[in-house]
């Protein structure tokens, strides 16, 4: 499938945004915004999942395997690193249990033993739980005619956003999967069909709508106002959408560093919290000064997510490729 230059540079920028709001909130700064690069993670996944399945029809077991071989791999490894760090005592505020493992290498919500929260052991791997459950959901949906699945999905996920306001219930599971957060998916497989039709707006709405993301993101930032995914997710959706109207008028090209960061990315977020960890200790030691421990984790963090794509992901994703062909089949009607 040919790349879109655009979408890719997104997972760039949605990547550093985490990595600078984790490096910021380690250093005693604040970048909270950063935390929104996962909304734009979860639109774009809608899109990429909505277009690979019209480009490259394939059977639901068969694309919930590509998947899994994509994902699980390289996020178990970084959560036995974790676990393993756990045990050595290098992360004294880390409380294991059996049963958190588990649930943390199955993909399963559940509250985490040391904060009480509804994280995996791997923080960052909350994203993942939706992650999985959005594919779930699309893989049944393949089940479906192709004009029907999107319908479908935007209903499944409607009601369970429903759902979750009319119950009030602490279940992890119950909490997880019926966050508003779910509907940036079904955003971005809209945009996604409109991209297939042809139907995205010209460069001048493009340019409207990236920078009314990028004000509405900054002012949030710099007035330090309250925001969750009501607020994040449309912002997110106007970012993705008019970064495609400037695809589609050819404003981007292949950029070697902007690529890299976006081929990346997904070990980025994963991988970067260790670097980040290991430059605020040392900092501590030599008694660096908070900006430039800032500025160190922030580059400490990118680089180590670049290293860990190809050390780690990119030999892990070719060997496993192999083992996990896709059964493609003609495309319902």
């Amino acid at each position: 499938m040919k790349t879109i230059h655009g979408i890719q540079y997104l997972r760039a920028l949605a990547a550093l945004g985490v990595v600078l709001f984790h490096a910021a909130e380690r250093t005693g700064h604040h970048f909270a915004i950063g935390a929104a690069g996962v909304d734009v993670f979860f639109v774009i996944s809608g899109f990429i999942m909505w277009v690979i399945s019209d480009r490259r029809p394939t059977r639901p077991l068969a694309f919930l395997k590509e998947r899994l071989r994509r994902i699980a791999p390289v996020y178990w490894l970084a959560t036995m690193v974790m676990i393993g760090g756990g045990i050595a005592g290098l992360f004294p505020n880390l409380v294991l249990s059996l049963e958190h493992i588990v649930a943390s290498l199955l993909f399963i919500p559940a509250r985490s033993p040391s904060s009480g929260e509804i994280w995996p052991v791997l923080v960052q791997g909350w994203t993942l739980n939706f992650e999985m459950f959005f594919y779930v959901v699309f893989a049944a949906s393949l089940m479906l005619p192709r004009h029907r699945r999107l319908p479908a999905m935007a209903a499944v996920f409607v009601s369970l956003v429903l759902l979750g306001l009319a119950i009030d219930t602490e279940n992890a599971l119950f909490l997880t999967y019926t966050r508003a957060v779910i509907l940036e998916f079904v955003a971005g497989m809209i945009v996604a069909e409109f991209w297939l039709r042809g139907r995205i707006a010209g460069p001048g709405v493009g340019i409207v709508l990236v920078a009314g993301s990028f004000l509405g993101l900054a002012g949030l930032a710099v007035l330090r106002l309250p925001f969750d995914e009501r607020i994040l997710g449309p912002l997110a959706v106007m970012l993705v959408t008019g970064t495609l109207a400037l695809e589609s008028d050819g404003w981007f090209r292949k950029w070697t560093l902007p690529t890299l960061l976006g081929d990346a990315s997904y070990s980025i977020y994963l991988w970067h919290t260790f670097a980040i960890s290991v430059v605020v200790k040392v900092a501590a030691v030599v008694g660096l000064n908070s900006a430039p421990t800032l500025l160190v984790a922030l580059v400490a963090g990118t680089l180590a997510g670049i290293a860990a794509y190809f050390i780690i992901e990119r030999p892990i994703t070719r060997r496993t490729r192999s083992r996990l062909p896709l059964n493609r089949v003609r495309p319902a009607s």
